[in-house]
């Protein structure tokens, strides 16, 4: 037998080697097979009893085995050799052929180094699944957008008028896994079933409006004394004269320059400079309402009607008055307010009366007997003929009763308290007309005005 570690015992053999240990191995066992069929043909010739047909049987079988002996034993070799040269440090042998007595030729054979576990390749490839499939799904088609530049918002706002809605597709695709992981996805067609709806929207452009802050339909504030003209001109026929502070509603800006607005139920075009919105003043509002009650102040104004000042308009008028001596009007200034208010009568009015009646609270009436109006007193006897109050507010709420139900109101008016007007004095509702029936100074509503005048100009 082949002793295998005599093929082995060196990592440095070259394969021509082994083929030429095995040449030798091949003769050898041929030589023996030639030696053997000797002794066999010499032995049946002396033996006439062997029947021929088995001597040749037994040789062909001994052969046959020999062979096959030897092919497992070359293979096995080859096998062994093989697995170990694998990590030899040489990069190149030569394998020795067979057929080197012709011609001699060699093969060179370059070494891997690195060592291939064929164990482990098998087992990695039979482990590894991929999974085909075939699917249909629907997808959304996205919606495009179509923007449209609008000077009538402000610069670079946006506006959706219309929400876009993604269309509808089935798409017939092929997916590839590998041990349950999505590796490719590959579309095989495309199929619309519903397309999609624009979204629709305005982007702005207008400097001003951006500036001021405003959009179309909001309320603007003069921030100086302006004209509204029937045409983008200010050559144009003038409509309407707007004081300062006033409001107006923007309806549409057909330029940078002029803004075409609505005040008081007045359509015209004035330019954009006069403008500016509570945005960006916070404060116009107010200005604008004070305004608006101030532009009521006039000699010819109804008597019978609220002043349309606040309480914290009547605190402001009221407080620190330079000739209020005795404070009487600053402690008293929410009385003039809730009579204003209860009576519908204007409580600035009676409050300026009462300082002209008064001298300011500083007339002896005013002082002995609470009353601000010297009601009750004639001309012949005023002291001892007027009206004594337990306080102030009782002398004011009672002439506001007198004026409310004798001489500002049409006679029939309904008043205080499911009363109606009586206008046993009543001449008109302003102070020139009460003025008639009520002094006898032709001057007196002058006077009167004059501090009613006084006292609105402190909420300027």
């Amino acid at each position: 037998m082949l002793n295998k570690k005599s093929f082995f015992e060196s990592d440095n053999r070259q394969l021509t080697d082994v083929f030429r240990e095995l040449q030798e191995t091949r003769l050898k066992y041929e030589e023996q097979n030639k030696k053997m069929a000797k002794k066999v043909h010499n032995s049946t010739a002396n033996n006439s009893s062997v029947r021929p047909k088995k001597r040749i049987s037994s040789r062909r079988k001994t052969v046959s085995i020999s062979l096959s002996l030897f092919a497992v034993i070359l293979a096995f070799i080859v096998a062994v050799f093989w697995s170990t040269s694998i990590s030899a440090k040489d990069a190149s042998i030569e394998l020795y052929s067979p057929l080197s007595d012709i011609g001699k030729n060699s093969v060179s054979i370059e070494i891997n180094r690195h060592r291939i576990n064929a164990h482990n390749i098998i087992t990695s490839n039979s482990a590894l699944e991929t999974v085909k499939e075939q699917v249909v799904e629907e997808r959304d088609i996205p919606f495009e957008t179509l923007y449209t530049e609008r000077n009538i918002l402000p610069k670079g706002e946006e506006v959706i008028l219309q929400e876009g809605i993604n269309g509808k597709k089935n798409v017939t695709l092929v997916r590839s896994y590998e041990n349950g992981e999505l590796k490719e996805e590959n579309i095989l067609s495309e199929e619309k079933t519903q397309d999609f709806l624009p979204q629709i929207v305005d982007i702005g452009t207008s400097d001003f409006l951006a500036k001021i802050q405003a959009h179309l339909n909001d309320t603007l504030y003069l921030t100086k004394k302006g004209t509204l003209y029937k045409e983008t001109s200010d050559s144009s026929e003038e409509i309407a004269e707007i004081p300062i502070y006033l409001d107006v509603t923007l309806l549409d800006l057909p330029s940078e320059e002029w803004c075409k607005v609505s005040y008081d139920g007045i359509e015209g075009y004035i330019q954009s400079t006069y403008l500016t919105s509570d945005k960006v003043n916070p404060n116009m509002p107010e200005k604008c309402r004070i305004q608006k009650i101030m532009l009521t102040l006039d000699e010819t104004m109804p008597l019978n009607k609220s002043s349309g000042f606040t309480l914290e308009d009547y605190k402001k008028i009221f407080s620190n008055l330079p000739n209020d001596k005795y404070n009487i009007f600053e402690d008293n200034y929410e009385v003039f307010y809730n009579i204003d208010k209860k009576y519908n009568i204007n409580g600035i009015f009676l409050a300026s009366l009462a300082i002209h009646e008064s001298a300011w609270g500083t007339s002896q009436i005013a002082q002995d007997k609470k009353n601000l109006f010297g009601y009750g007193a004639y001309d012949e006897t005023p002291y001892e003929s007027s009206f004594e109050f337990e306080d102030y507010s009782e002398g004011i709420e009672l002439l506001a009763k007198v004026m409310v139900k004798y001489y500002i109101n049409p006679v029939g008016t309904k008043i205080y308290d499911g009363e109606k007007a009586l206008a046993t004095y009543y001449n008109g509702s302003t102070l020139a007309d009460v003025n008639i029936r009520y002094a006898s100074d032709e001057n007196w509503h002058s006077k009167v005005y004059s501090y009613m005048k006084m006292l609105y100009s402190r909420l300027q």
